[in-house]
């Protein structure tokens, strides 16, 4: 029976997901007859391990297209949204040495699932949806199995042997062809 070793190895210790629903009012230079279309861009955000959570700052640009002056003139207002999302850590691993390393994924970009005009009329509601997947990776001790004997894998199995056959498709005078270039 072979012997166990402790070894230290990088893998992923914690997780956590988080869905937001947020709405956004904004305020355009004039009172909006309609909704023509909105749309979300520019989408920045880093991540960084705050304790047992992730903490997410972005922020992305909505665009909002309307009709004004009785749907006879349309303008596009844009507005930059800030936001922090806070998400907690599912660990898998509590014993980790060091979690130092946070990968934030995308499961949905920031959409707008509806604009809507607010009762006053002269402002725009946007309902928006965002959802994120983060990692932490850290420094975890596996325990692994040992053969008492030597590994029976040798480099000469690999084919890497040179023939004399390889050497008879040399060109002798390559050297000398590229100098004369």
């Amino acid at each position: 029976m072979g012997e166990y070793r402790e070894i230290f190895a990088k893998a992923v210790v914690a997780k956590g997901r988080k869905f937001t629903q947020s709405n956004h009012t904004i305020c355009p230079p004039n009172d909006p007859a309609c909704i023509l279309g909105c749309w979300i861009i520019n989408h920045t955000y880093e991540a960084k391990k705050v304790g047992k959570t992730v903490e997410i700052d972005g922020y992305y640009d909505i665009n909002t297209w309307y009709a004004y002056d009785n749907n006879t003139r349309t303008e596009v207002v844009t507005e930059r949204v800030e936001y922090r999302d806070i998400i907690k850590l599912k660990y898998r691993d509590r014993d980790s040495v060091e979690d130092q390393d946070v990968i934030a994924r995308v499961m949905q970009q920031p959409n707008c699932v509806e604009a809507v005009i607010s009762p006053s009329g002269n402002r725009i509601t946007v309902h928006v949806e965002r959802e994120f997947l983060v990692e932490v990776i850290g420094e975890t001790k596996i325990c692994v199995a040992v053969h008492p004997d030597k590994c029976e894998c040798k480099d000469d199995d690999w084919g890497m042997e040179v023939s004399d056959e390889d050497f008879e498709e040399l060109d002798p005078d390559f050297l000398q062809e590229s100098k004369d270039r």
